[in-house]
């Protein structure tokens, strides 16, 4: 069955966003006198803004409601964005590769703020049909949830999308969905080769990401 469209993650594919992340919660954790542990970002690592902001109050131990300890991390990482846009090499120029030949969307763990902030910054708002966060849906990665509603958003059967992942909780949560999978590894954390047998393609950069690897 061929593909119809392709459904982009963001942090870690488009917007080597990772390191940006870890800094803005562990400092922020700091700030605020949260017990703040080395397992945290790997924890965190795909959760939704409603995952893992619960996870600063519960086990960061952070006094504010979980939607006030969101609102502010996400105002640090615009502020971030509004200094320097991380783009991970290649990534402009893929999107608007696989645009030519496939319907695009997205779907992140990203709060929608965030995500219109890069989509903006790239000039590639444009060309995605939809956009899904994660906040917007039950339950994050590796839940099939944020992939099946961008599925349902753009009218395509899952089985004829073919999502772009990094992580072991994004590749888990799109091969769920029943969608075809191109795997990117990411670097800092990479997934374990019991999750990589998940991808149906595997791929060093997104240098190698055609519409015939996507088909």
């Amino acid at each position: 069955m061929s593909a119809q469209a392709v459904v982009f993650d963001l942090d870690g594919v488009l917007i080597d966003s990772e390191e940006v992340w870890d800094e803005v919660r562990e400092q922020f954790a700091r700030d605020r006198g949260g017990r703040w542990h080395e397992r945290a970002e790997a924890d965190m690592m795909g959760m939704s803004s409603t995952e893992w902001s619960r996870y600063l109050h519960d086990v960061i131990g952070l006094d504010d409601r979980p939607e006030e300890l969101n609102g502010e991390v996400v105002r640090r990482m615009q502020a971030r964005y509004a200094e320097h846009l991380p783009l991970i090499d290649g990534a402009t120029e893929a999107v608007r590769r696989l645009a030519e030949a496939f319907r695009l969307a997205l779907a992140s763990s990203s709060n929608l703020p965030l995500i219109e902030v890069v989509l903006a910054g790239m000039g590639l708002d444009a060309l995605f049909e939809t956009t899904v966060s994660s906040e917007e849906v039950e339950r994050g990665k590796p839940a099939p949830d944020v992939f099946l509603e961008a599925a349902r958003r753009l009218g395509v059967d899952p089985a004829r999308c073919t999502a772009i992942e990094d992580s072991a909780n994004g590749i888990r949560a799109a091969h769920a969905a029943g969608m075809r999978v191109v795997a990117i590894p990411n670097r800092r954390y990479p997934p374990p080769l019991e999750v990589l047998a998940l991808a149906d393609a595997i791929l060093d950069s997104l240098a190698g990401l055609t519409p015939a690897v996507v088909a």
